[in-house]
């Protein structure tokens, strides 16, 4: 498969993904203003909060390496000593859904059962489901593996659907279940996903068509179970190896240096979720795929490392661009999301200073996910391992510099003290993009340049959106809010104008990549 042609499944992956994030926030917004109606706050709360970080850090720190590594690309590789080696993720998740429930239940505060009742039992069961997602791993690095684009919406969607549908009707009929609502809808949402791809397998390996599928390397669903032979290790321990140098770099990053508070993340990251978690996700794919590890961008084939710079470098134009808006157009309209989002109680106090900040950390934080979507796909095992270093003393720093920040201007030093644990990161993989390329001909960094004219656009409105909220919001009512509102739209659609005339190249590139379909199999 040429590079030209993994690049176009990665960018159809990448919007496919897109969509799906709007649909489910949509999804969501709507299912929690409707069980608003019928539940507690307190218990839509610690199901938002509680419950949900049990499952979604459960499942990071049993697959996330396991995906990184066996994603990577090879195309000698053997796939029974990869889906064996997937197969592992199973008893991890056993392993850390039981070690971070017994953290939820003994060291946390548990919350009053005459509040939120069933606690412990929606532990069991969000620990429980994040157990059963994993039984579906080896299908799902498979088909991302061979970008299965419609087979991805297609689960992830019904998945979805479903779920809401179960929970709507629960919380409308048996309201008293409570906590029992959300986790059996949790459970029944992961076995429908591992079902539908599971199904997919299942009817394609058995179809007439699985014989002119050349490139799959399983031709019965048998081949997706662990497979023992005597004659070859049961794992691949490159892979293996590869796999645990990402894990202690999870660990690191999940446990030391992530965190920010729950409404502020939620509406603050909101946007860089929606764009480039599944910009993330696909492109590591991509770079994955086209790039070899273990050697110099000059021994590969040139023609691949010059799409994949090319990639690169608009992908880094696209994050700072976005980065750059919500940082300038966040910095004037914080106040007014919070008041818009949870009233007075949010906007007068201390939180519209905490949103600006953290607007500031999404920019960086949208960089620093496409230098490390690429840096992770290209590093070889020693590099990931020496990163590692890096990571362990920036953790001990973060959490210095986290403690003397929060004690010198409260909740806003924690954000800034993410802000600079980003900003290393971000120099680090800066620095591996700019030796991986040093001898060649492809500057992908470029990519962090904005045109003179676009920069002041972007100064000038926010200059303007700044005098707007001091002159306008918040507390002249409704229609000085709306006048806010259309300044910003204003100097909004100026910039992204601008932006569009000045950056052809990315444009070109957006087109071209996310915004034509193309003739597709009936795998994709």
């Amino acid at each position: 498969m040429g590079s030209q042609e993994v690049l176009g499944q990665a960018a159809r992956l990448a919007s496919s993904g897109l969509l799906l994030q709007v649909l489910f926030r949509l999804i969501t917004f709507v299912l929690n203003a409707f069980i608003l109606r019928f539940l507690s706050k307190e218990i839509v709360g610690v199901v938002n909060v509680r419950l949900t970080l049990l499952y979604s850090t459960t499942l990071f720190l049993a697959r996330e390496a396991f995906r990184r590594a066996c994603l990577s690309g090879g195309t000698q590789r053997d796939w029974s000593q990869t889906l064996n080696l997937l197969w592992l993720t199973v008893p991890l998740g056993v392993f850390w859904s039981l070690f971070l429930g017994w953290i939820w239940l003994q060291l946390l505060e548990v919350p009053d059962p005459n509040v939120v009742p069933h606690y412990a039992t929606g532990v069991v069961l969000f620990g429980l489901s994040a157990v059963v997602e994993l039984l579906g791993e080896p299908f799902w690095v498979l088909a991302q593996a061979h970008m299965f684009v419609k087979l991805k919406v297609i689960a992830e969607s019904l998945s979805v659907i479903l779920k809401s549908i179960l929970t709507a009707f629960l919380v409308l009929w048996l309201p008293h279940w409570g906590l029992y609502i959300f986790s059996l809808a949790q459970l029944f949402y992961t076995t429908v996903l591992v079902l539908c791809y599971v199904t997919y397998f299942t009817k394609l390996l058995d179809s007439p068509e699985s014989t002119k599928l050349q490139t799959l390397p399983v031709s019965r669903i048998r081949d997706l179970l662990p497979n023992i032979t005597r004659n070859r290790a049961f794992i691949n321990w490159k892979e293996a190896k590869l796999t645990w140098s990402f894990f202690k770099q999870s660990f690191l990053k999940q446990i030391l240096t992530e965190g920010v508070y729950d409404i502020v993340n939620n509406l603050g990251s909101l946007v860089a979720r929606l764009i480039f978690q599944p910009i993330e996700e696909s492109f590591y794919i991509f770079f994955a795929k086209v790039l070899e590890r273990e050697k110099d961008a000059t021994l590969q084939k040139q023609e691949d490392v010059a799409v994949a710079a090319a990639v690169l470098e608009s992908l880094l134009k696209l994050a700072l661009l976005a980065g750059l808006t919500i940082t300038v157009f966040g910095f004037a309209y914080s106040q007014l999301a919070l008041d818009i989002y949870g009233g007075a109680m949010l906007s007068s106090g201390y939180g519209p200073v905490l949103l600006r900040s953290y607007c500031l950390y999404v920019l960086l934080l949208a960089i620093n996910g496409v230098t490390e979507c690429f840096t992770f796909a290209a590093m070889s095992k020693e590099e990931v391992d020496r990163y590692n270093f890096v990571m362990l003393a920036l953790s001990s720093s973060f959490l210095v510099l986290s403690y003397l920040l929060t004690r010198w201007c409260g909740s806003v030093g924690f954000i800034l003290a993410n802000c600079f644990n980003m900003g290393i990161r971000i120099t680090q993989s800066l620095c591996f993009i700019h030796r991986y390329y040093r001898r060649s001909l492809h500057r992908p960094l470029a990519g962090l340049h904005l045109s003179p004219v676009l920069l002041g656009t972007f100064a000038l409105s926010g200059g303007v959106t700044a005098v707007s909220e001091v002159l306008l919001c918040c507390e002249q009512g409704w229609p000085a809010r709306l006048a806010h509102t259309a300044v910003g739209a204003f100097c909004l659609g100026a910039t992204l104008g601008t932006a569009f005339l000045t950056e052809t190249k990315l444009i070109h590139f957006l087109r071209t990549q996310l915004g034509v379909p193309r003739r597709t199999d009936k795998m994709t």
